[in-house]
């Protein structure tokens, strides 16, 4: 090797030498996170991004949380990361919390798009169900231990459920002499048609475990209920004769507690609802009561509300982010925190604090009696809910469903694509081909009618009219209701849930009808075959005082929808069937 070629050599020697120091040095400097950018800048052009680093050290646990406790998980997750806690390696211990329904929960967890490395539903069954389900997508061995997508639940709050009553109907249903369960409120329903109860789907917490106990009722049993007690017909006959005085299905507790809270005993006369959220009400935590709640513990027995709190173990939390959940964990059952659980009208987990304390809000001036309920029941074991919520699509009341859809002029475009959008939603949800669906469709007169028809055989012919609706002309928007209307009064089926889903975003200008004469018809014919009526305003032209004089005088509701929200908002009101 000539002397000036081993010059050159020992010369890049030394230099790579050096880059190699400066690299070093900048990585103890930047950290991994500043070394990967300094070497992302020298990528050359078209070539492929290099996968993101995942953050070994992170201790940052972002939990998902459901809504009716999400305003007490904030307060008490600020005042955690207020502590300023640090990992071994002086990472700060911090908690996030995302808001989201628990069957979202489980549906993203399953997909593996979880943004939440843990969860704190309302029930440990959502828990018993994702890793049942889990377990079942999983090729295991015969007799091994099925795999989890969940650590352990470990609650730091329980509530149980009840029947939520306004004092007056409390008072005619028997309380405070007599218990008062799933029997009584069936024979009061029975006996007076104006009478209104309900509870949510079994989509959410309490109206499943609500469920479970009218199927322990129907079985005669307290513990143990298993799939061929909850499908033995006179378990089902009992628990249909029950759902069919159900007013309507609906959203969950949150939602018809705050209805309650803005509309009073006009609303419904009893709910199925936590205990805690009925104390929240009688102490003003959604607004003045307009009347007081009792809760009422179903005789036959109840089941409990216990928040739990898992960690998801798919994709594998870091070492530091199981650090701040052990921590959380500790704070929540700690005897600061587990008085504050008590104070917001929860029973804390510890057993050690009184309920009767001068703290405590579960007092018979709030409605409740921190003594009851006399007796619990056993939440079934995962398969067995299951079997409940198909017998449930079984034994739940019917529904007649008549959708009431604009396609004047102002509904062109994006509006009229997203409201096609959630029709189809809508049709998607309904639990049930045995429902009855159909459609009116109205511009300047009632330009087309399916009419009304089990899904099972005209679920096609409402996709196809959904399909080809086009938009122009003015707005009937009474006649079509009246249509509609007609339509469920002449059915003259007072065992089914009768409905009216009605849209409209603009004005009223071409109906023969009057308000005022539709507004009468519709009270003289509700005193034969109740129809409730759900308006819908689909955008801020959409005349409310017509909305809102129909569903006063059907007992209904109005909801207000956009472009943007009017697909989630069909979904919803789909939960009502």
């Amino acid at each position: 090797m000539s002397r000036r070629k081993k010059n050159q050599q020992q010369v890049a020697t030394r230099l790579l030498v050096g880059i190699l120091g400066i690299l070093l040095v900048m990585c103890v400097v930047l950290g991994i996170t500043g070394i990967s950018v300094l070497i992302e800048s020298f990528r050359q052009p078209g070539q492929p991004a290099a996968s993101p680093e995942v953050n070994t050290h992170n201790a940052t646990l972002t939990i998902a949380v459901s809504p009716e406790k999400a305003v007490l998980l904030k307060n008490l997750a600020d005042k955690f990361n207020a502590r300023n806690l640090r990992t071994p390696d002086r990472q700060p211990m911090r908690i996030e919390l995302i808001e989201l329904k628990p069957d979202e929960m489980v549906e993203k967890a399953l997909a593996g798009q979880a943004p939440f490395q843990a969860l704190t539903p309302d029930s440990s069954l959502w828990l018993d169900q994702l890793n049942y389900r889990y377990a079942q997508a999983q090729q295991t061995e015969p007799g091994a231990i099925p795999p989890r997508l969940t650590g352990d639940g470990v609650r730091y709050a329980v509530t149980p459920i009840v029947i939520a009553a306004w004092e007056n109907s409390a008072r005619s249903l028997g309380w405070p002499d007599k218990a008062v369960g799933w029997t009584a409120l069936q024979t009061r329903a029975q006996q007076d048609a104006n009478f209104k109860w309900n509870h949510p789907s079994t989509a959410h917490a309490s109206g499943l475990l609500a469920t479970l106990a009218e199927f322990y009722a129907g079985a005669g049993v307290q513990r143990g209920l298993t799939a061929e007690m909850a499908q033995d017909p006179k378990t089902l006959e009992f628990v249909s004769s029950i759902e069919k005085t159900v007013r309507y299905y609906g959203e969950g507790e949150l939602t018809v507690i705050q209805r309650a809270a803005q509309e009073g005993p006009k609303y419904l006369d009893a709910f199925v609802t936590p205990e805690q959220l009925l104390v929240a009400f009688n102490t003003g935590v959604f607004g003045k009561p307009p009347a007081r709640l009792i809760a009422l513990y179903p005789a036959e027995g109840t089941l409990w509300a216990d928040h739990p709190l898992a960690l998801l173990e798919m994709p594998e939390p870091t070492a530091n982010q199981r650090r701040t959940f052990q921590a959380f964990r500790e704070y929540l059952a700690s005897a600061e925190v587990q008085k504050e659980i008590l104070r917001a009208g929860y029973r804390p987990a510890d057993l050690s604090l009184s309920l009767t304390g001068p703290d405590s809000p579960l007092t018979a001036a709030n409605g409740v009696d921190p003594m009851q309920p006399k007796t619990t029941l056993q939440l079934p074991s995962p398969d067995v809910v299951v079997v409940v919520q198909n017998a449930w699509a079984v034994t739940k009341r019917r529904a007649n469903v008549m959708l009431v859809v604009d396609t004047s002029g102002s509904m062109r475009g994006e509006k009229l694509a997203n409201m096609q959008i959630a029709l189809r939603t809508f049709l998607t949800q309904i639990p049930s081909d045995q429902e009855r669906i159909g459609l009116v469709e109205f511009n300047t007169t009632v330009t087309s009618i399916i009419e009304l028809d089990t899904l099972a055989k005209n679920r096609g012919a409402l996709l196809r009219e959904i399909d080809g609706l086009q938009a122009n002309g003015n707005t009937a928007f009474l006649d079509a209701v009246r249509t509609a209307y007609r339509r469920l009064q002449q059915s003259s089926d007072g065992e089914r849930i009768n409905a009216i889903v009605a849209m409209t975003d603009g004005r009223e200008n071409a109906s023969v009808i009057t308000l005022q004469q539709l507004v009468a018809e519709i009270r003289a014919g509700n005193q034969k075959t109740p129809v409730i009526i759900f308006s819908v305003a689909y955008g801020s032209d959409a005349d409310m005082k017509i909305l809102e004089a129909l569903a006063e005088a059907s007992g209904g509701q109005v909801r207000i929808g956009t472009p943007e929200t009017i697909r989630e908002l069909y979904k919803i009101l789909s939960s009502y069937f």
